[in-house]
């Protein structure tokens, strides 16, 4: 059975000029673009199967990711339902040079297990096993 720990990713994303608003920093979508697709890895590493984007919770943009800076997306599943993963996806905005980090985004995602024709499958139940597991697991639950 998968754990949390098994589907947790870490992506880094250099903010360029393309990714801007009027105010350099990085657009709200291109972040939850960002967001959406290393939440989808997870999920999709947890259930074994395609998964779509059903719901996004309370996504909060705290601080903006200037140009030039890093977007670090980190994402893990924290919960499941019959054919749904839940995950949560954190972004720190990281100076390249030094590795300063500071939080700048947050939510909760669910996605939903399909397969080739479109039409939901079940996912597995998480699995706790270390320390680590718990830790990612509580952190998801206590953002809801």
């Amino acid at each position: 059975m998968p754990t949390p720990t098994c589907t947790y990713i870490e992506n880094r994303d250099r903010i360029q000029p393309d990714m801007t608003n009027n105010y350099d920093t990085a657009h709200g979508g291109i972040v939850m673009k960002l967001m959406d697709e290393v939440g989808a890895l997870s999920a999709m590493r947890f259930a074994g199967e395609t998964c779509v984007t059903a719901r996004v919770d309370g996504l909060d943009f705290t601080r903006p990711v200037p140009r030039g800076e890093t977007a670090v997306v980190e994402s893990w599943v924290y919960d499941a339902g019959e054919t749904s993963v839940r995950v949560r996806v954190t972004v720190d905005r990281e100076n390249p040079r030094t590795g300063e980090r500071e939080r700048t985004c947050e939510s909760r995602f669910v996605f939903v297990a399909v397969d080739a024709d479109g039409d939901p499958v079940s996912v597995p139940e998480v699995t706790v096993e270390s320390d680590r597991d718990r830790e990612l697991r509580d952190a998801g639950i206590a953002a809801e």
